[in-house]
């Protein structure tokens, strides 16, 4: 079955298609498309994977097509994010 995955760290990104035998897990797919060895920083103890956006576990099993994505941590608070983009909006507002 062919399957996918997609990382993306701030400087670069990959896409990867692999082929993998039927009952394959999400960690084989991970293992064997060598991710890992493109982006030493992965930790797969610690981040996030999902599947077409839901979040799965690493011995889910995979089916034909799917796509695995793996999850960075989250840096900031997205509250925090809203707060400044909101209050940036309200400058911008009364400059004008």
């Amino acid at each position: 079955m062919k399957i996918s995955i997609a990382y993306a760290a701030p400087a670069r990104q990959a896409w990867l298609s692999i082929d993998l035998p039927d009952g394959a897990t999400v960690r084989d797919a991970i293992e064997r498309s060598g991710v890992l060895q493109q982006f030493p920083e992965i930790d797969l103890e610690q981040q996030k994977v999902g599947i077409f956006s839901k979040l799965t576990k690493l011995d889910a099993a995979l089916a034909d097509g799917d796509r695995i994505e793996i999850y960075r941590p989250i840096t900031c608070d997205p509250k925090m994010v809203k707060r400044k983009a909101k209050a940036e909006g309200e400058e911008e507002a009364s400059e004008g």
